[in-house]
């Protein structure tokens, strides 16, 4: 079984009147990523008007800047995205790459509650899943309310890791999930992430680890979020477990940031408000006949989006190319595979898909780091590679 990528499974329901923006490779002399956008059915190569992702997010307009450039058809979304699947890839023919390229990428952890406790019982457990059943069932049973109704930094918040501590329960999860500073880190290297079709990666070494299905804030320079896009913030949940400090081992290996398959612009159709009620759903289908269905409700984040947005950049912090920030996930796969009480874990081949209906379906296939294909395209090829074509002012 393989992933399906066809245009009416990947875009957006509502795909005729969203503003999307992407990134595609183009064949030539030379060849090279080029920004896109979605016309009827058609992609249209907008590199001639903005030669990077971080020129359309950084434009004082950048709904008016896409929608007011004529661009060049290449292809019918159809076949470039059929194309875009790592095992079919013709490099003479377009296809689709993720949608970000100079941005810092960032994440936010542990912005929701049901995921915080998973994190405890994952750093309480060392690593070891088969211990996390059980004190899950005691961590629930000491901690006697209900975090959900709990917000970040309020009195109420203080009180209960006043009690926590008193009971040496406290983590540096429990800090950031209720604290007054959120929990704000580098993912992953600008251009390092994989787009739709293509292989994500675990460490070989990773026993129990899981997808993190995510909505990615799109931020420009100044702080303002433009737009959305869907992420995949691949986990080694042993190796966080074991320690916090290992957070870098844990989440940056090649391949285990996914985004896209397009960022979509706000607009008078699409607006924050959108993307704060957005339900985000998560399948996980293995050789195996395994499925695994999740989801992650934006309404039940314990930040607001915004708030995040504003504790990542602004006066102490800046990116002068604008970032992209995955806010967090509600789903934290506890359902067994295999072995009772081990709870899930990866197994390669297994196809991941991640979806919202205002911006489509995220689909990728899961092998080692080690063994998908190795990043070598960074900052410096893009610019060698756009001045190349000319496309440097």
């Amino acid at each position: 079984m393989t992933l399906d990528l066809s245009a009416d499974t990947i875009l957006p329901t509502d795909h005729g009147r969203a503003i999307l923006i992407g990134r595609a490779w183009l064949p030539g002399q030379p060849g090279g990523p080029s920004v896109v956008t979605l016309r009827e059915g058609q992609v249209i190569d907008l590199s001639r008007v903005a030669a990077t992702i971080a020129d359309v997010v950084n434009a004082e307009d950048p709904v008016g800047l896409v929608r007011g450039a004529a661009g060049t058809p290449v292809g019918a979304i159809d076949a470039i995205l059929a194309n875009s699947r790592h095992t079919a890839r013709d490099a003479g023919t377009p296809y689709m790459l993720p949608p970000v390229d100079l941005q810092a990428v960032k994440a936010a952890g542990v912005t929701f509650v049901e995921s915080l406790l998973e994190r405890v019982i994952e750093e309480q457990a060392k690593g070891d899943p088969a211990a996390a059943e059980e004190i899950r069932g005691r961590i629930q049973g000491e901690i006697g309310v209900d975090l959900t109704a709990i917000k970040p930094a309020s009195p109420e918040a203080m009180n209960l890791k006043d009690i926590l501590v008193a009971r040496g329960m406290w983590s540096a999860y429990l800090e950031v999930g209720i604290g007054p500073d959120a929990e704000v880190f580098t993912k992953a290297q600008p251009m390092s992430a994989v787009g739709v079709g293509a292989e994500i990666g675990l460490h070989p070494s990773s026993t129990w680890n899981n997808p993190e299905p995510e909505l990615v804030l799109v931020i420009d320079a100044r702080g303002r979020i433009v737009g959305v896009t869907l992420g995949n913030d691949v986990n080694l949940r042993d190796v966080e477990g074991r320690s916090a400090l290992l957070l870098g081992r844990a989440k940056d290996n090649n391949g285990s940031t996914a985004i896209g398959p397009f960022v979509r612009l706000f607009d008078d159709d699409f607006t924050l408000d959108d993307a704060r009620a957005m339900e985000i759903s998560l399948r996980v289908e293995g050789n195996d006949g395994f499925v695994l269905d999740g989801r992650s409700s934006m309404a039940k984040i314990a930040r607001d989006i915004s708030d995040l947005a504003r504790q990542t950049i602004g006066p102490t912090h800046q990116y002068p190319d604008g970032l992209v920030l995955f806010t967090g996930t509600l789903f934290a796969p506890t359902q067994d595979r295999g072995t009772a009480g081990q709870g899930f874990t990866h197994v390669l081949g297994d196809r991941v898909t991640i979806h919202a209906p205002q911006l489509g379906t995220l689909a990728n296939t899961v092998n080692h780091s080690d063994k998908i294909a190795p990043w070598t395209f960074g900052v410096g090829a893009l610019m060698r590679n756009l001045a190349s074509r000319g496309l440097l002012s």
